[in-house]
């Protein structure tokens, strides 16, 4: 009976991956269950399924062998109350959903085969070796600090039992020193691997809130990812627009601003991050640009381009920038960066016209492995 439980269970999970691989493109662009997320899991709404299971009714719905009727009066099949047969018949489908929860990390794995993202390159030089550890059984002899409190009354138990001394009507339960069990564990050697995500937005007048829902949609698709692939990931969040400056993440997604934009000064303040808090032996770093694609002058962006070639590149795992369609944006720099560095290995460009394309967006990004 327990086995068939846990097919069950595994059949069910098994058809929940599917329907979220299946309807994985409408998920990626839509957000609203970006605010379901807890540290670990996100509730995402499937067509509703269900593992058949006996349910418990209430003693006042009725049903065979209750209510009003006499004996021996015969039940036909499909019998239902009578009504009055008035009302308008209705034409759409009834909610069918059902929230479940996914890990991020099943949530990356689904991704990552649906898009056919290859696993990423880490350097070689960047693992750092950690202790973990790793609880392995029980045992009889332990500190304190590790007993296992319920099979040890489990174990005092069996005992009380199997001498005569249990009283069910007195269930006092008393364990000796025999009957105490401990957690026993073992020191595990783990590599972790560090990663930090600088992300950098244009919030100039140009970038207006849709730019921004789908700069947060997408960035939640690019941290789900990273996580997956690095234990030990950090964020920074950095905007602009004719000056930069740091921010938290709820101010990176919420501000808006006006005036000129200068790309230049969010590539210096990005330069003055990773100089300063992660260097490339111990760092994978991933700067992520989202714009409009509108700079304040050609000398600007030829400025941009020589901190890219000089100071950022080489000590980067991947450049990625991501043009946000907007009306009143040029959609330059994503040309001269193309006719530029565009060629180069660990530089990944991106033009996203509306929510429909952070699909392939997400793969320009992470198609690569780096």
């Amino acid at each position: 009976m327990s086995l068939k439980i846990h097919q069950d269970h595994s059949r069910f999970k098994a058809i929940v991956r599917g329907k979220i691989k299946a309807n994985l493109r409408k998920y990626v662009q839509k957000g609203e269950m970006l605010g379901k997320k807890g540290k670990d899991a996100i509730s995402i709404p499937i067509p509703f399924i269900d593992i058949p299971r006996f349910k418990y009714g209430h003693k006042e719905q009725g049903g065979v062998g209750q209510g009003d009727g006499e004996v021996g009066q015969t039940l036909g099949p499909g019998q239902v109350q009578p009504g009055d047969g008035h009302g308008q018949a209705g034409q759409g489908e009834g909610e069918h959903a059902l929230e479940v929860d996914v890990t991020l990390d099943e949530l990356a794995q689904i991704l990552g085969e649906e898009l056919q993202l290859p696993n990423i390159e880490r350097r070689h030089n960047e693992k750092i070796v950690t202790q973990k550890i790793k609880y392995t059984g029980i045992n009889t002899t332990g500190p304190e600090s590790l007993r296992h409190f319920k099979r040890t009354f489990k174990q005092a138990l069996k005992r009380q039992i199997a001498t005569g001394t249990y009283d069910p009507a007195k269930p006092v339960i008393i364990p000796t020193r025999e009957d105490r069990r401990y957690r026993s564990y073992k020191l595990q050697d783990l590599p972790e691997t560090n990663a930090v995500i600088i992300y950098m937005m244009d919030v100039s007048g140009s970038m207006g809130d849709e730019q921004k829902e789908i700069v947060r949609i997408e960035s939640f698709w690019l941290d789900t990812w990273l996580r997956h692939q690095y234990k030990g990931l950090e964020s920074r969040y950095v905007i602009h627009d004719a000056v930069a400056r740091e921010v938290d993440r709820e101010t990176f997604f919420h501000t808006r601003e006006s005036g000129g934009t200068m790309i230049s000064s969010a590539y210096k303040l990005c330069r003055e991050i990773i100089q300063a808090d992660y260097p490339k032996s111990a760092w994978n770093i991933y700067p992520f640009h989202f714009s409009d694609g509108d700079n304040w002058s050609a000398d600007d962006t030829r400025q941009c381009i020589d901190m890219l070639r000089n100071d950022i590149l080489p000590h980067v795992n991947q450049f990625a920038y991501g043009q946000v369609e907007s009306p009143y944006g040029s959609g330059q720099f994503i040309k001269d960066l193309r006719e530029a560095v565009g060629d180069q290995n660990n530089v990944a460009l991106s033009e996203i016209a509306d929510k429909d394309a952070i699909y392939n967006s997400i793969k320009d990004f992470l198609g690569k492995g780096r």
